[in-house]
């Protein structure tokens, strides 16, 4: 029998004291050895569940991740604004159009997205149940001058929290992640410094590389999150030509690469998803139409959603996309987009889609995306109990 391993994507349910206690800390209300310490008490407590659950590769549910404005939201993109040097909150918008993308790719602003054009009575009405609806405007920075990484402590704090509760579990960093933007995501804001796109593109690599190297110097795995590499093609109106699409998203993998040198791609794994909101998604990108771009990422795993409604046929590509040698796919088999707990049996099957054209040694089950402030907390740990239960059944 070949033990079929789990994961998740990043992002968990907070707890109540932690959304407390990081207020009061952006708030001056207590000091930054307190938040620490409070920090560090919640992420021994979320890995420790992790791995009572029985989950293979586990990480810090991206606790390390807090912004006041988000805490009840997540983190996976946000978390960025404190981390990175050059940037302004010059506007409320909640979303902002990213710089120009120039040649027949241009990016609007979220509310613009085909998919929300044709929804548009359900994404403005905040009792439709999709997620978008129930926000909040948040401000949004503007890249103002050069891009610099200034999160150093904080994504090292993010690591020793990690590390330390991963030893306290019996497990080293072999069995942990810890997510981080990617440059194409991370360049999805305004631009008033750069003069082209490929300039913000570059930038962001230089930076973000330094998080990347924190990471997987400690020997834990960085998942790089980059659902811009699918989420942008519903960002783009009118529909573009796929192959205009293709060049767009080819660019963006060359950056991630780019911020990647010298990292060794067996700590690596990237993340795509179709931006994993509660909504029709009408206007995804086929998966078929960027996975061979996605596989050039010189990383050892891809995570992508085929839990969900949406993606869930999609695994029949592998059976005519050869997976390379080097890689191992990581499919989403439970999903954050519905309050519905999987059946074991339907995870095991979705699992064994995947086994029996790439071989169990070569397939991590997952999460579609990130569950936390997606799903209500209580339903989000029963998704990924069964996860670990329908990877057991697989396995036999």
């Amino acid at each position: 029998m070949t033990k079929i391993k789990t994961t998740h994507v990043g992002s968990l349910p907070r707890t109540d004291s932690l959304r407390a206690t990081n207020e009061a800390h952006q708030n001056g209300q207590i000091s930054d050895a307190e938040f620490k310490e409070k920090l560090d008490a919640e992420v021994a407590g979320v890995v420790a569940r992790q791995k009572d659950i029985g989950l293979d590769i586990i990480n810090d549910g991206e606790y390390g991740h807090v912004m006041t404005e988000v805490t009840n939201y997540g983190s996976w993109w946000w978390y960025s604004f404190s981390r990175l040097g050059g940037l302004e909150f010059t506007d409320n918008e909640f979303h902002a159009a990213a710089t120009a993308g120039g040649g027949a790719v241009e990016l609007v602003p979220f509310d613009e997205r085909r998919d929300w054009q044709r929804f548009k009575d359900a994404y403005t009405d905040p009792e439709s149940g999709i997620h978008q609806a129930k926000r909040q405007e948040v401000a949004m920075p503007t890249i103002t001058g050069p891009v610099t990484y200034i999160g150093a402590e904080q994504t090292q704090r993010d690591v020793d929290l990690t590390l330390k509760a991963l030893k306290a579990n019996g497990l080293d960093a072999s069995s942990g992640f810890i997510a981080a933007l990617s440059p194409g995501s991370a360049a999805r804001i305004s631009n008033t410094h750069y003069k082209s796109e490929d300039e913000v593109l570059t930038a962001m690599a230089d930076a973000l590389h330094e998080e990347y190297k924190i990471i997987t110097d400690a020997g834990l795995t960085v998942q790089i999150d980059d659902p811009s590499l699918a989420e942008g093609w519903d960002q783009v109106n009118p529909e573009p030509a796929v192959a205009d699409y293709r060049t767009w998203v080819a660019r963006r993998i060359e950056a991630i690469n780019y911020a990647l040198e010298g990292i060794d791609p067996e700590l690596v794994r990237l993340h795509v998803c179709w931006g994993s909101w509660h909504g029709p998604h009408t206007t995804d990108i086929p998966f078929r139409d960027i996975v061979d771009l996605c596989l050039k990422v010189k990383a050892r795993g891809l995570t992508f959603e085929a839990g969900n409604a949406r993606h869930a046929h999609e695994w029949k590509i592998w059976e005519d996309i050869a997976l390379p040698d080097d890689k191992v796919l990581i499919p989403g088999v439970v999903s954050h987009s519905t309050n519905v707990v999987e059946h074991p049996e339907l995870v095991a099957q979705r699992i064994e889609h995947f086994t029996s054209l790439v071989g169990a040694e070569r397939v991590i089950a997952s999460t579609d995306c990130g569950l936390g402030g997606r799903i209500y907390p209580s339903i989000a740990w029963a998704k990924l109990e069964t996860l670990v239960e329908g990877a057991r059944l697989a396995s036999k």
